[in-house]
């Protein structure tokens, strides 16, 4: 996109858009489309814009204000990617142009004003704002900071404990609370510029924020600066675990309280430039760009008619989603009540069936409970937690579904009694109405071809807790339509979830690598490597908890069904999990399961090592002739990751996976990947394919054929290149009518 020119309006004098007075003002209109982005080549535009403001005799002050809705959301990201061209102008030099000046600055901001476009406006010397409004310092989400003046005049203008708060979580934060914090000196419920401009005309006092000396907070005294700095390094993660970016945050901030402005300046800047080289950075920016990919789905994926020799439908930009103005769920169990807050938060009307009324009633407490907490929270005020409430309607019977745009099935992980549910749904749901599986495994084939509409049938499997855990899958089938992919992620957007599209593969994307991930926990607890080890591993890797916390959360009972679903290349070298199960222990919700849990600990949530589990696995290692063996942590670290890594590769030859963004974006928004190391597929090109490939090769050779290296892994590994530089629409010549288009 090559940028707008930065729009202006004539100097105002006397009398213009109703202000009074006989001073000149300049108002400076920024506009880049969608979000006004602050990218290198806008602002050599605008720089030119602001000198010839502030050249000109006849104006005596400058406005900022934004067009496009919003007043900016930052710097543009694509430019942290590559080298800073020769005599290229960035953010920083349209902030000291506005910092040299001797003419008052006012920002006039309304609606979004992230990143470098608060950096801008904490260079004026007012700042004023709509109601509507949000603002924030998000940097710390791509493992940067502010890089153009905002970790030091922030801490000069509200304290350099508030301003470290504010930026580490890098949140957009309403206009209202923004004002409570002192970074806002008033807001506007009319026109914003026309309210700018009078207070121009007020020949306001400059009050550059460069000009403050920074305080730790008003209670706290200078000389408990260090102590206070010392106390923000230990709040926040490791720098190898992910903590690196929120490590030089606070010693650029530290930075404003001890040194003078100019010199705080040079450093931000310098460790800026440290983090916009870094692993972690890098990583994160992936993930941002990756989330941006999600939607855009290849024609080459969707449906053929042989008959027409064409697609059916162009493409997912090319069709208008259906909207979707009221929902269905089938099942009150766990699943079906978050998914029915899920639609309620989003404002979206939503009918649960059930026949079960001790599962009703359980829904019912679960629902309003949810909402209640929300309240206590500070997050939903009593009347929007009513309303939300009201928005579930519970009931038994079936035809109330008649309406409903979309219907989600949620019952017991069944393959026959999901097919029942669609051919019941079918006869019922209106014609135009989608239909849709919250399986976790099952072939969406299958139950589609229990309908007369397959083409408005596919998955959508949330992750539990539905409510919170922001992934969601949509799964296509054969016949799935563009327009029923459009509507999918169209309604993905709507629950504000990071939908990702899978082929119609047993697990799909997430749970098909996890199997993987799975089994060589699994193998590596056969061979005499203690559960809680192995977990221990991982988490030092910055996983959020070990592959068997994760099964005692979900369910052992849940991970046996997964298992024989599988057939026989579900089944394990040993019987370990089906005897757990046998004696009751569950996981999480009977207290035991591979750890066990007591209440007085962590709120029962706290796994405790149990020599009995370790015990079981030796002795039934020992019947399968498994010999214990010595490992390093290194290679739990590698059989766990690179399982995931290989099947990921195989998922993309299959074109079950897209992307390889989409994969990562699949783990570390579903199965808590650490994001600063990017997700699998990432950290693999990290690693070097190479590597990860001789690695898996040795796997192979000792472990046997599971572990045999995916085409698409070999290849890369062979050529030197790396999964982010590769397609797999393009290595495997794909083409409409074949295997992709078939729904693989």
């Amino acid at each position: 996109m090559i940028p707008a020119d930065p729009s202006f309006d004539e100097v105002y004098p006397e009398s213009s858009r109703g202000t009074q007075g006989d001073k000149g003002v300049r108002v400076i209109t920024l506009d880049n489309p969608p979000v006004n982005a602050l990218s290198f080549a806008y602002c050599a535009k605008l720089y030119e814009t602001i000198e010839a403001a502030h050249a000109d005799d006849s104006v005596e002050a400058i406005v900022f204000s934004g067009a496009n809705g919003l007043f900016s959301g930052g710097a543009d990201v694509n430019d942290f990617n590559s080298e800073l061209p020769a005599g290229a102008v960035t953010i920083r030099d349209v902030i000291r142009a506005v910092e040299l000046s001797i003419k008052p600055h006012i920002a006039a901001i309304d609606g979004v004003c992230l990143g470098g476009g608060l950096e801008l406006a904490l260079a004026c010397d007012y700042r004023i704002a709509t109601p509507r409004s949000k603002l924030g310092l998000p940097e710390i989400r791509l493992g940067l900071l502010p890089g153009a003046g905002g970790t030091q005049r922030l801490p000069r203008l509200i304290g350099a404990r508030a301003g470290l708060e504010f930026m580490l979580k890098g949140s957009a934060v309403p206009a209202a609370r923004v004002l409570e914090l002192g970074i806002l000196d008033e807001l506007v419920e009319g026109d914003v510029v026309e309210r700018a401009i009078s207070l121009a005309k007020e020949i306001p006092p400059k009050r550059r924020i460069s000009a403050l000396e920074a305080t730790i907070a008003p209670d706290v005294p200078m000389q408990a600066a260090p102590f206070v700095v010392a106390q923000a390094h230990k709040m926040v993660p490791p720098e190898e675990n992910g903590g690196f970016a929120a490590h030089k945050l606070i010693d650029a901030v530290q930075a404003a309280v001890e040194l003078p402005f100019a010199f705080g300046i040079a450093r931000e800047a310098r460790l800026f430039d440290e983090l916009v080289r870094s692993k972690a950075s890098l990583a994160l920016r992936h993930l941002f760009f990756a989330e941006r990919e999600l939607d855009k789905i290849p024609p080459v994926i969707l449906p053929f008619d042989s008959a027409q020799g064409r697609l059916a439908q162009d493409d997912t930009e090319s069709v208008q989603p259906l909207t979707v103005g009221n929902a269905g769920v089938v099942g009150a169990g766990t699943m079906g009540s978050g998914i029915a807050i899920t639609f309620a938060q989003s404002g979206t009307p939503v009918v649960i069936v059930d026949t079960n009324e001790e599962a009703v009633d359980k829904a019912r407490q679960t629902v309003m409970g949810m909402f209640m907490y929300q309240v206590q929270k500070g997050r939903l005020t009593q009347e929007e937690a009513w309303q939300r409430g009201q928005s579930i309607t519970f009931t038994d019977d079936w035809s109330e579904l008649a309406d409903a745009d979309l219907v989600v099935e949620a019952v017991f992980e069944d393959l026959d009694v999901k097919r029942e549910v669609f051919a019941k749904l079918d006869a019922i749901v209106k014609p135009e109405g989608l239909l849709a599986s919250n399986t976790s495994t099952l072939d969406i084939d299958a139950m589609a071809a229990a309908t007369k509409r397959p083409d408005k049938v596919l998955g959508l499997h949330f992750f539990v807790p539905a409510n919170i855990m922001p992934l969601l899958e949509i799964v296509r089938g054969r016949a799935t339509s563009a327009q029923t992919l459009a509507t999918a992620f169209a309604i993905g957007k709507t629950l504000k979830k990071k939908a990702v599209l899978s082929g119609n593969a047993f697990g799909f994307i997430g749970n098909r690598m996890i199997f993987d991930y799975m089994r060589e926990a699994f193998g590596l607890a056969e061979e005499g490597t203690a559960p809680a080890r192995v977990d221990a591993v991982m988490k030092a890797f910055g996983f959020p908890m070990g592959p068997f916390a994760m099964s005692d959360l979900s369910g052992l009972d849940i991970g046996l069904h997964v298992q024989k679903l599988q057939g026989k290349s579900g089944q394990g070298r040993t019987n370990v999990l089906e005897q757990l199960v046998e004696q009751k222990r569950l996981g999480q919700k009977s207290m035991a399961g591979f750890f066990k849990y007591d209440k007085a600990v962590g709120k029962g949530r706290e796994p405790i090592a149990d020599p009995v589990v370790e015990q079981l696995f030796a002795q039934e290692a020992r019947k399968a002739g498994i010999a214990p063996r010595v490992v390093t942590d290194r290679e739990i670290r590698e059989r766990l990751l690179y399982a995931l890594i290989n099947r990921g590769a195989y998922l993309l030859e299959e074109a079950v996976a897209l992307r390889t963004g989409d994969i990562d974006i699949v783990f570390v928004y579903g199965y808590g990947f650490p994001p600063h190391r990017g997700g699998p597929m990432w950290y693999a090109d990290e690693v070097g394919i190479a590597r990860v490939y001789e690695r898996i090769r040795e796997f192979e050779a000792a472990f046997g054929p599971q572990w045999k290296p995916s085409a698409l892994l070999t290849r890369v590994a062979e050529s030197g290149g790396t999964f982010a530089a590769s397609s797999c629409f393009d290595k495997l010549s794909m083409t409409p009518g074949g295997g992709v288009a078939s729904g693989a």
